[in-house]
């Protein structure tokens, strides 16, 4: 088989993340085909793309015949938008997928020790909304096709550069889709062109916003281009800033508005960097509140997206690493974003020291823990790797709940010198941790405790959670 050929089949194998697999036979030959997208079940059509060392990809085309699980009803972008994968699956169905995808990668990894996954896993805990659960969303501005009127929503699944308008996207609720469909509205009457990643010329880039689940609070940024001065002068420009904040404050919100703001962005890479802001509203930050505690999150601090099952999962986290400790140990939390973990532990730990490379997540989580009247934790930021050499209080256990790409073998080598007994590592991207499990056994640690966390109805993400204690073999 070659390029350009077309297949069809049935998916037979699914692969983390959203890799499924089609066996075609020709000429007598077997081939599998990996097809990006296609799940389990689905009968589909698709155009070989890449043939690579004898390895054969296919870009889908069609589903012909849909899996027969796939009875829910998903929302009108399904198709289009490439934010979901799994909404025409019942919620159970999706579980079962991600918990088979994720075991069965994480045994791979182990190889000659896959037996300690089957022994410690604990089972895959759901999340309690099933949709309109996220607490934050960065849209894209752009166009459905080229030359075609101004968009406003998530980039079209398999392209980095067309967006579709998602006004009834069901994994956010409606505050999000009026503030997504009133912005959109607004900017239309201008003409201002987005900014487009070819020629790096236009305007408008991204609209983000942020949501507690708890408080109601909702925190929104309009991110552009300083190349509005080819526009308008300053004046005018200042007068449709506060134009486009009036519009979103008459919005009839079942939240309230904490802060809008307007934040400047040049760089050329397709991210939500800050590069100067301007509060048009309130204040630059909101607060949610998880587990009795209450949280202040800045415009870029990380923070859960799915704030009822980051309850559920930072349980598990405690659990996991302090459920026969009588005495008060030192605890490392590593790459602690605002410190959530951290302050929910407080009370069981006689110190625990919170990493965290962005800066301004560090000073919500100092502000946070005096708020909630937390004085045993110490925030510090900083690079992983180059703050553990100066950190002097020795940990007795450590939690690691690092970025989507993982830990940095450098850093990871220096955390497992340590040889504390007890390790939880929190992994969003479970790829990752797959790929770090090796150099855990390496030193002496296995996999005692292992449960997943979905924090991501509707799409292959999927957070798991293991417990790895060190037996100095």
């Amino acid at each position: 088989m070659k390029k350009g050929d077309t297949i069809e089949g049935y998916v037979t194998k699914y692969d983390f993340p959203n890799i499924g697999h089609v066996t075609v036979e020709e000429d007598g030959e077997i081939f599998d085909i990996k097809i990006k997208n296609a799940i389990i079940g689905q009968k589909v059509r698709g155009v070989i793309n890449k043939k690579k060392h004898g390895l054969l990809e296919a870009r889908l085309g069609e589903i012909l015949e849909r899996s027969p699980e796939e009875t829910a009803i998903p929302c009108p972008h399904f198709r289009e938008c490439g934010g979901c994968t799994y909404q025409t699956f019942p919620y159970k169905s999706q579980l079962k997928i991600k918990e088979k995808q994720i075991l069965d990668m994480l045994k791979k990894s182990l190889g000659e020790n896959a037996a300690d996954i089957d022994e410690a896993y604990e089972g895959i805990l759901g999340s309690i909304d099933e949709s309109e659960y996220r607490n934050k969303m960065e849209f894209s501005f752009g166009d459905e096709y080229k030359g075609g009127p101004l968009a406003l929503g998530m980039h079209k699944r398999g392209s980095t550069y067309d967006v579709v308008n998602t006004f009834e996207c069901n994994i956010v609720d409606e505050d999000y889709r009026s503030i997504l469909r009133v912005t959109k509205e607004f900017f239309e009457k201008y003409n201002l062109p987005f900014f487009h990643k070819m020629t790096h010329e236009g305007v408008l880039r991204h609209l983000c916003v942020r949501k507690g689940r708890k408080t109601g609070e909702i925190l929104v940024f309009l991110v552009t281009s300083s190349q509005w001065i080819n526009y308008f002068d300053e004046e005018k420009w200042t007068a449709v800033l506060n134009d486009w904040k009036n519009s979103l404050l008459n919005i009839k919100t079942k939240g309230t508005f904490a802060g809008i703001l307007h934040v400047n962005n040049d760089c050329l890479a397709d991210a939500v960097r800050d590069e100067g802001k301007i509060i048009l509203y309130g204040r630059d930050y909101f607060e949610e509140e998880l587990l009795g505690l209450r949280f202040k999150i800045s415009l870029f601090s990380f923070f859960q997206n799915n704030s009822l099952a980051a309850e559920i999962l930072y349980s598990k986290v405690k659990d996991y690493l302090l459920f026969d400790v009588s005495n008060k140990p030192v605890v490392y939390d590593l790459y602690t974003g605002t410190g959530t973990i951290a302050q929910l532990i407080s009370g069981a730990t006689s110190k625990t020291v919170g990493v965290e490379i962005v800066e301004e997540a560090v000073a919500a989580a100092r502000e946070s823990a005096e708020r909630n009247g937390i004085s045993n934790c110490e925030f510090i930021a900083g690079d992983v790797l180059k703050c553990l050499d100066d950190i002097k209080v020795l940990p007795d256990y450590i939690i690691l709940d690092p970025p989507r790409d993982g830990i940095n073998p450098k850093a990871l080598e220096k955390i497992l010198n340590y040889g504390v007994k007890r390790i939880v590592y929190v992994s969003c991207k479970p790829s990752s941790l797959a790929r770090d499990l090796s150099f855990f056994y390496d030193k002496g640690y296995m996999i005692k405790k292992l449960c997943l966390t979905d924090l991501f109805p509707s799409t292959y993400h999927c957070e798991t959670v293991c417990m790895l204690e060190y037996t100095g073999e």
